[in-house]
């Protein structure tokens, strides 16, 4: 029989915001307004298809056109568009689900607000300056003190980022290291440190180059993986991130930028590049990191969808509802969670928009609480209800 409890008050006084390190979220935003409809199809209505006569993706069993040309099913009424025929693979494992008619309450309609408001995390420019991830960061202790606990790929850090814990803007690693010749870098390290002796942040400069210089950016993926990274921005940020993980540097969380997505005119070709770019880039980051699957999760966003109807232009306008997909070890994958409202013109909000199901700060949410243990969802996003969804197990 156990009788020595000396374990009960360190359990019972546990700082309440503190809590083991979850996963490694890694969020990806699409700028600009994905059109939603033709990534994810909804060709089992024929709203979809009288509403895009020309832009519409051509259903599975459409023998006027080629098979590379249709939709690739998913369940019946949903499919992918056929360029994210990469992202099969991970469906069919059950580690990708997206939620579809996903987005912000803010019909605006307008890029800036509703990536601002959006990447804070509240309804209107009355709430907190910070961002969402900020707030994440800041409401839980992990004992994580590295200077990349959460790191921005790009020149700035993300709106999303911002707050009381300081974050790291990441372009190339490579760019972090001071030469290959030992001696030359432990002299530029002297200099460094002597010029930086009694300044925190050049400190904390220091150790972050410290952290990176560890890191061979040349390393080549493994041989038995073999991931294909596309030759892109996009491309680079997400084999930097997968470098960062496996190098076990205190990596939380990472935001990723793929821009370009506002397609006014003549969408197919623009939407083409963008969707090849984003399956290549996910299917390459899945297979170089199936080992950590378990302790991953990737969640897209965009500000908001696109039109119903195509355009004049052979584009789509400024729309509403919009999806999210999530891709991890502890998703309810291989399938289309949401409520789906209908393309009908009576079912359509605004001008002719899908409507909006699930509030993206539920799907956030359900990641912060059941993936980064992190149980001040109210604080992360204030005056929200916040319901969750089902699309963790």
């Amino acid at each position: 029989m156990l009788t020595d409890k000396s374990w009960l008050p360190r359990l019972a006084f546990a700082p309440t915001q503190t809590a083991p390190r979850g996963d490694t979220l890694v969020v990806i935003f699409l700028r600009g307004a994905a059109d939603v409809l033709n990534m994810v199809v909804p060709h089992g209505e024929s709203a979809y298809y009288n509403l895009r006569p020309s832009l519409g993706i051509p259903r599975p069993d459409d023998n006027r056109v080629k098979n590379e040309a249709r939709v690739l099913d998913l369940d019946g009424f949903f499919g992918l568009h056929p360029e994210l025929r990469p992202l099969l693979e991970m469906w069919q494992e059950k580690q990708l689900a997206i939620i579809h008619a996903c987005g912000a309450p803010d019909e605006s309609r307008s890029h800036f607000k509703a990536m601002e408001l959006m990447e804070r995390g509240v309804d209107d420019e009355r709430g907190p300056a910070s961002g969402w991830i900020g707030r994440h960061l800041a409401t839980l202790d992990t004992g994580n003190t590295s200077p990349l606990r959460a790191i921005g790929l790009g020149r700035l850090p993300q709106r999303s980022l911002s707050g009381s814990v300081p974050v790291s803007a990441l372009r190339s690693i490579a760019d972090f290291h001071l030469g290959s010749d030992p001696r030359a870098v432990a002299q530029m390290r002297a200099a460094l440190n002597h010029l930086y002796a009694d300044d925190v942040s050049g400190q904390e400069t220091l150790q972050l180059l410290d952290l990176l210089q560890k890191i061979d950016p040349s390393t080549s993926p493994s041989p038995i993986t073999n991931p294909q990274y596309p030759d892109s921005d996009f491309g680079l940020a997400l084999r930097q991130t997968a470098l960062l993980m496996k190098a076990e540097v205190g990596l939380e969380v990472a935001a990723i930028d793929l821009g370009g997505w506002d397609t006014h005119f003549a969408q197919s070709g623009l939407q083409t590049n963008l969707l090849k770019d984003l399956s290549a880039g996910l299917a390459a980051f899945h297979a170089e990191l199936r080992d950590q699957l378990g302790s991953l999760t990737v969640v897209t966003m965009s500000e908001f969808g696109r039109r119903a109807a195509e355009n004049g232009s052979l584009g789509t306008d400024h729309g509403h509802g919009s999806l999210m997909m999530v891709m991890g070890g502890h998703v309810d994958g291989g399938q289309v969670h949401g409520q789906w409202p209908g393309l009908e013109a009576e079912q359509l909000v605004g001008p002719g928009d899908l409507a909006v199901t699930t509030d993206y700060r539920d799907v956030l949410g359900e990641i912060i609480q059941k993936r980064l243990n992190n149980a001040a969802v109210a604080e992360i996003f204030p005056e929200y209800t916040f319901r969750g969804t089902s699309m963790l197990k």
